[in-house]
């Protein structure tokens, strides 16, 4: 009797144990720009894994827990941040960060620590090379790179091109040489190349040589807040050349701060609504315009991927520890993202891009271009 009444509390105790596991919440870490330069792409993400949150609020049948940590629009802020949520607050993943260089300063940090880290927005290819726990949920620069250059010379019919680079962020360097390579195989010539930093405000000496050297189109892809600003100074200077850029062009406030001077603009990115072609995209839009009264931009709805695609993998692991989750993401194949059919290869995504323009005030829909 005695014999079988401890083995009914051992087998209490483990249910016990089981039950208490269950309704331990799954930590996942956010490192986010929730404050400076970046800022807006924090918040419209920080959006876009909420929506994700409210959608799939557990993984694994236990709740699901975001710690967010703003990384400041900052290399070192992002490195601290990133060893931040690991150390202090336990996470099992992250989700992070969004722009290139803030992600190349993290993986490091999650790479020691042997955290899976998945980046909804980080395009350099440097990101994720070499890196056993770091993963991306966008396209590569290579291949946006390539997009852009082709719809240079076939639609824009450029024989000349002339580049503005910032040279403090990886994602603009890297980007531009990848154009660059792509525009010179397609027989076009890169007559000028013009650099700037982050934050700088005047841009005269640069569009001015830019004036002198006649380029057919100017590819600027840099972050809203100077792209908008080089549009109006190169409009003011009677440049009249179609503008290219990238994929962080896309932010209401390019038109806020550029008005009528980046109308035309072009630029590559990962999402628009007017593209949606999966189910879970559509369901995206509705939900995200009826909570907030406006259209998603790439980084919520790629945001909103990272978070069900780290969670379909960790379904497909039946576990959240690293050492299983990470080979579940290795193996991402035809996942039904908003943005996209999407499968990891070398721990990047391959996936098609969008093309938009600026018109009439808003952006419009162009093309997508697939892999």
């Amino acid at each position: 009797m005695k014999r079988l009444l401890m083995m009914l509390g051992l087998a209490a105790l483990v249910l016990g144990g089981s039950a208490a596991r269950a309704n331990e919440p799954v930590k996942l870490g956010v490192v986010y720009p929730m404050t400076g330069p970046a800022a807006v792409y924090g918040q419209n993400g920080l959006r876009g894994l909420k929506l994700a949150q409210e959608h799939r609020p557990t993984v694994l049948g236990r709740p699901v827990k975001l710690f967010i940590a703003d990384n400041k629009s900052d290399k070192v802020e992002a490195s601290n941040a990133a060893n931040r949520v690991i150390q202090k607050d336990e996470v099992c993943a992250l989700i992070g960060c969004l722009t290139s260089s803030n992600t190349m300063a993290a993986a490091p940090v999650a790479e020691k620590a042997g955290v899976p880290m998945l980046s909804p927005w980080a395009t350099n290819p440097l990101a994720t090379q070499g890196k056993k726990n770091i993963f991306r949920i966008c396209f590569i620069d290579p291949f946006q790179g390539a997009v852009a250059a082709k719809f240079a010379r076939d639609n824009l019919k450029a024989k000349s091109a002339a580049l503005m680079i910032d040279i403090s962020q990886d994602y603009c360097v890297g980007i531009a040489g990848f154009f660059e390579r792509a525009f010179t195989k397609l027989g076009g010539k890169v007559v000028l190349k013009t650099h700037y930093n982050t934050g700088d405000q005047d841009f005269s000496a640069q569009l001015g040589a830019i004036q002198a050297a006649k380029p057919d189109i100017i590819y600027m892809p840099g972050y809203f807040t100077e792209d908008a600003l080089i549009a109006r100074q190169a409009r003011e200077l009677g440049l009249k050349q179609p503008l290219l850029s990238g994929d962080a062009a896309q932010a209401d406030e390019l038109i806020k701060i550029g008005g009528p001077a980046v109308e035309g603009l072009y630029f590559t990115t990962h999402f628009d609504e007017q593209g949606v072609t999966t189910a879970s995209g559509k369901r995206f839009v509705a939900a995200y315009r009826k909570a907030y009264k406006e259209a998603p931009d790439s980084v919520s709805a790629l945001s909103y991927d990272a978070y069900n695609a780290l969670l379909d993998a960790m379904e497909r692991a039946g576990s959240i520890e690293p050492a299983k989750v990470v080979p579940a993401l290795e193996q991402t194949k035809d996942f039904q993202g908003v943005t996209g059919v999407l499968t990891l290869v070398n721990h990047n995504a391959i996936k098609p891009a969008v093309l938009l323009q600026v018109k009439d005030g808003k952006f419009a829909y162009v093309a997508t271009v697939n892999p």
